[in-house]
């Protein structure tokens, strides 16, 4: 790109989605982050705007999510440009929908258009990880690969690091729901044993592998049979009060599966058509309604092409 500044969008994600913990995830159409870069004069990077957020976000380049992966791609390719960058949060911070990783795209994807630099995902997969290994305290890549790569992600290996793109129903519609409180990534992952029982390490096995069949196959009645989780939902479900009671509305509303996606505290549904998926997302949160706590629901498709440039 020939202009001196930029705006992108880099889409929220659903991770883990079922048995997939810390390996698969999908991309949505909504919400998402805005990230703007403009050129400076100098050699200097700045945050000189944070929106959207009543999180206190740190201004410091090096320990932002938007801004670390920039820092470095400037340093490693010895790169001469100062940067003012905004970051305008479309989504909860702590919601389970990978807002760090977001941004931590948002800022990559940002800077190799604005520079024309022409990196590889996999090369922005590398910077973007660096990001959110700030929010999240580890390198995982169930949201961030998503995000970079749009569609529905396999993270196959984290060392060597191997991404899998799996092709998926394009009629699969998915309802979200975000209740109004916060779970931590890095205090949600405290929570999970360090030993799985091989009872259990077979049957995680099997619907993973049963969940990438039924996605490649179309198959609905094998994705969700395969919709289960033996390893973190059980841990994780205790920090949302109305976890049960969600499942409940969503399953007589129709709906496939009833997860939480990442740490929490949003739960997704999938469903084969936007009357289904709008009517099971108004039953889900019927149920926060009815606990007094605030919410917000989405619905979306699979979105299959990952962060844009809006301008």
């Amino acid at each position: 790109m020939l202009n001196d500044s930029i705006r992108v969008f880099a889409p929220a994600s659903i991770s883990n989605v079922g048995p997939g913990f810390d390996i698969m995830g999908f991309a949505l159409n909504e919400p998402g982050d805005e990230i703007i870069l403009r050129k400076r004069k100098d050699r200097k990077l700045f945050i000189k705007k944070i929106t959207g957020t009543s999180v206190e976000l740190p201004y410091q380049p090096k320990l932002n999510t938007a801004t670390a992966g920039i820092i470095n791609i400037l340093k490693e390719k010895n790169l001469d440009y100062g940067i003012d960058v905004e970051i305008h949060k479309k989504m909860g911070i702590g919601s389970g929908l990978g807002s760090s990783a977001a941004s931590a795209v948002g800022g990559v994807f940002a800077i190799n258009e604005l520079l024309s630099l022409k990196l590889t995902h996999y090369e922005l997969l590398k910077y973007s990880l660096v990001g959110e290994s700030i929010a999240s305290k580890a390198i995982h890549a169930d949201n961030v690969a998503p995000c970079l790569y749009g569609g529905f992600i396999l993270v196959r290996s984290y060392d060597p690091i191997d991404i899998v793109r799996i092709e998926y129903p394009k009629n699969i519609f998915c309802s979200i729901v975000y209740p109004g409180i916060v779970i931590k990534t890095s205090e949600a992952r405290k929570l999970l044993s360090k030993m799985v029982s091989l009872k259990k390490a077979v049957s995680q096995a099997g619907n993973a592998a049963g969940l990438i069949a039924g996605l490649m196959k179309n198959d609905m009645g094998l994705i969700k049979r395969s919709m289960v989780d033996h390893i973190a939902e059980s841990k994780r479900s205790k920090l949302i009060p109305y976890y049960d009671e969600i499942r409940k509305a969503a399953f007589n509303a129709g709906a496939m599966n009833c997860n939480i996606t990442g740490s929490g505290p949003s739960m997704f549904a999938f469903s084969t058509s936007r009357h289904e998926a709008e009517k099971i997302a108004a039953a889900m949160s019927a149920v926060v309604l009815g606990f007094g706590h605030e919410c917000i629901r989405y619905i979306s498709g699979i979105n299959s092409k990952g962060p844009k440039i809006l301008g």
